[in-house]
């Protein structure tokens, strides 16, 4: 029988020998030692901005960061974000088409440092704007008497959408009380309400036209960030006709609630075209403005027709729109193409997308032939002056 290989063990090299001892206290000190270095190597991020010339934020740039294969798009607002990089200096290019690329030193840290600017400058001269200018429009829709009195700014007090996103709230009683004249109730079994000035009893609450259970309305149920306006009564006789019931019942005052849908957060909405364009430009299928001899333009013969979204009409909201798309050779927009620059709402944004099938240009040329084109074409939209009770 041969002899057992755990008998020819010397002490040393014995499990409990001195030598396996210092070997694991060796792993676990290097083991604590890599482990902090492997964490931080993932949790490294650099945050930015990318913008215009004049500052206005880019859609759709290509963010890239040297030496790691990392790559995002910047979002709607321009900004960017990359994590999982190692610590230390890291050179970020931006690039998109219609301007030139660049490039900027940052730093990845566990802490993002504050976001840095990358402005990119254009290739060729931007067309005129379309101005965009209504001194009213007829209010359609489940949403036409909340934007007829937000308009006029009567008898109420209005929590708008851009008001709501701007405090952002963890609940909607903590966003009413911030109103003039509203306090919070904390009733029983943690149940949250608002009271109105002066008043000890619950106000009426209406959702979407609907008047909501009788008595204390649990309001931190509703989330703020799926309601698209709100309206505050404090009087009995204040709110509108139809959200007014019995003298008794309204002297406590009236809430009007309105949720987003459809009519507010439009669905078909895009800032991506369906189509690469890039790949066009490259196979020269499409011409950019600094490749042909005549830029395309608009057919100054032609009206421009775009409707003020309700909702920014109605809080007297001005805004901009760089419109991003391909004008054929006959002058029209190819709608695959259509995609957004830059935008101050996606409101803004969706009314361009649906005017343009029917806007005409004079199509670009190159050696006196008609040639397809991509065109950056600015819409700045102008509301009439708000009230003078405003």
């Amino acid at each position: 029988m041969l002899p057992s290989m755990a008998n020819n063990r010397s002490p040393a090299d014995s499990p409990r020998g001195p030598a396996a001892r210092a070997f694991t206290r060796c792993a676990i000190a290097c083991a604590w030692s890599i482990a902090p270095l492997g964490l931080s190597a993932q949790a490294a991020t650099i945050a930015g901005v990318i913008a215009d010339s004049a500052g206005a934020p880019i859609v759709g740039a290509e963010v890239t960061v040297q030496g790691t294969g990392a790559s995002v798009s910047s979002g709607d607002r321009g900004e960017f974000r990359v994590s999982g990089l190692t610590a230390g200096r890291m050179i970020v290019k931006a690039r998109r088409l219609g301007y030139r690329p660049d490039s900027i030193a940052m730093m990845a840290a566990d802490v993002p440092n504050p976001p840095v600017t990358l402005h990119l400058s254009r290739v060729a001269s931007q067309l005129a704007p379309v101005v965009v200018k209504s001194n009213r429009i007829e209010y359609r829709g489940r949403l036409a008497g909340y934007y007829e009195r937000l308009d006029k700014k009567g008898g109420g007090y209005f929590i708008t959408r851009s008001e709501i996103e701007k405090q952002n709230p963890r609940t909607l009683s903590q966003l009413l009380q911030r109103a003039p004249g509203m306090s919070q109730f904390r009733g029983r079994a943690g149940l949250s309400g608002v009271r109105m000035r002066g008043r000890s009893c619950w106000p009426l609450v209406w959702l979407d036209g609907t008047q909501m259970p009788a008595g204390e309305v649990d309001l931190d149920g509703i989330p703020p960030n799926t309601l698209h306006g709100i309206e505050l009564y404090l009087g009995s006789t204040t709110a509108p006709m139809r959200y007014t019931l019995s003298r008794d019942l309204s002297s406590c005052g009236t809430i009007l609630l309105w949720s987003r849908g459809p009519d507010t957060d439009p669905v078909t909405s895009r800032r991506r075209p369906l189509v690469n364009l890039e790949v066009l430009v490259a196979s020269l299928q499409v011409y950019t403005p600094d490749q042909v001899d005549v830029q395309a333009k608009l057919d100054p013969s032609k009206h421009v027709s775009i409707e003020y979204p309700a909702a920014l009409f109605a809080e007297h909201t001005s805004g901009r729109v760089i419109a991003e798309f391909v004008v054929d050779e006959r002058g029209h927009v190819e709608p695959d193409t259509f995609g957004v620059v830059s935008s101050s709402d996606k409101l803004f944004s969706e009314a361009v997308r649906k005017a343009l099938p029917d806007v005409v240009y004079t199509p670009a040329r190159v050696k006196g032939k008609s040639v397809r084109q991509i065109v950056h074409q600015p819409f700045t939209f102008t509301p009439p002056a708000k009230p003078a009770s405003d």
